[in-house]
């Protein structure tokens, strides 16, 4: 219990609303300090955080070593006359490889060297001190961008998905365990003597049996459950909890069958341990529970469709991502239910035939 906790507190995590353009560091290097230059280190200042640094070699390699530095640009002498008479002197840089950031820094000073070329081009007798005022009144201006995106469910991702995902360990746990070795208990042979001697009829111990059994799963899974309200309350008040709460019943109704059909099969108490092992941790890896569906390779997938966990997770995953509760969203989901249900009846069916069998011997 205290595992499927500590993972589902440490699965969630914050997801940011709002872009923010990174800034890259750079160091700045000019050979000839003309109106344009100055006007274009200005404008470079209001994207990228410029860091001063001495015109040394050495210097120069180490910041860009240890990442003072991401990108180093130098302007040649001579360069503002280039770009003012058409020339083709280039720009040096020298940058850290496959940093992001340092493409913004590209555009930056191709956009403002190239629209000095061409108003170079068109009025060839334009002054610096002009160009330069100019080039900061086109670039000053800035572009409001709304990103309009659905609405995103409560549930998504959210504290509560990751722990009724955990909860099919830690429910398949101690039901497998506590029913199974109930039921080994009472079908020894000294209780099972006991209970034909005794004035209640059969139907009468099977039905109490049954109902210890239901009440045993009901209460384990209205514990389990109760530790999610009180850890994320936010989500007790939406739909999607409703659908969470009536597919963990489901499961677990699933591996209470499960747990009665172990105990007809098992002979020996001690292999209870091991089974409940074999098939909590062997089921919960390759369904989703302990890594995402979306990151399993797709055999690992297919063997695991052979599993309720893994109609649980994916009803879970999917419920969890509602915001519309129509038909035709909740399908997929009830789906994923219903299969559960086949696997109820398919367990419950074999229990009692092994179990006839069994009586029949004895």
């Amino acid at each position: 219990m205290a595992i499927a906790l500590l993972i589902s507190a440490t699965s969630v995590s914050e997801r940011p609303t709002t872009f923010s353009q990174k800034k890259a560091r750079v160091a700045f290097i000019a050979e000839e300090q003309t109106p344009l230059v100055k006007g274009f280190r200005k404008e470079l200042s209001r994207s990228t955080t410029i860091v001063a640094l001495p015109d040394q070699s050495e210097k120069l390699q180490d910041a860009l070593y240890f990442r003072q530095v991401t990108y180093i640009l130098r302007i040649p002498k001579g360069f503002t006359e280039s770009v003012l008479s058409g020339g083709k002197m280039q720009l040096e840089k020298t940058v850290v490889p496959n940093s992001i950031e340092n493409t913004y820094v590209d555009l930056n000073v191709d956009q403002y060297w190239n629209l000095a070329r061409l108003y170079a081009a068109h009025d060839p007798g334009i002054s610096q001190n002009g160009l330069a005022s100019r080039l900061r009144a086109n670039l000053s201006g800035t572009t409001p961008v709304v990103m309009k995106t659905e609405n995103a469910a409560k549930t998504s991702d959210s504290f509560s998905m990751f722990y009724f995902n955990f909860l099919a360990y830690t429910l398949s746990a101690v039901l497998i365990m506590g029913i199974s070795t109930a039921m080994m208990v009472f079908r020894r042979r000294d209780l099972r003597m006991r209970h034909y001697c005794s004035p209640l009829k059969q139907a009468n111990v099977t039905m109490q049996l049954l109902a210890a059994n239901l009440l045993f799963a009901g209460a384990s899974w209205a514990v389990l459950v109760g530790f999610c309200f009180l850890l994320d309350p936010q989500s007790i008040v939406t739909m999607n909890m409703l659908y969470f709460l009536i597919n963990s019943l489901l499961f677990t109704g699933c591996i209470t069958s499960l747990s009665y059909l172990i105990s007809t099969v098992l002979k020996s108490l001690n292999a209870v341990s091991a089974v409940c092992n074999l098939i909590t941790l062997g089921t919960c890896f390759i369904s989703g529970v302990f890594v995402p569906q979306e990151f399993l390779n797709d055999t690992v997938l297919k063997i695991a469709s052979f599993t309720p966990t893994y109609w649980y997770v994916q009803a879970n995953t999917r419920i969890a991502k509602l915001t519309h509760f129509s038909w035709d969203h909740l399908a997929p989901s009830l789906y994923s239910m219903l299969i559960m249900l086949a696997f109820t009846g398919a367990f419950i069916a074999i229990a009692l035939v092994i179990g006839r069998r069994q009586q029949a011997t004895n």
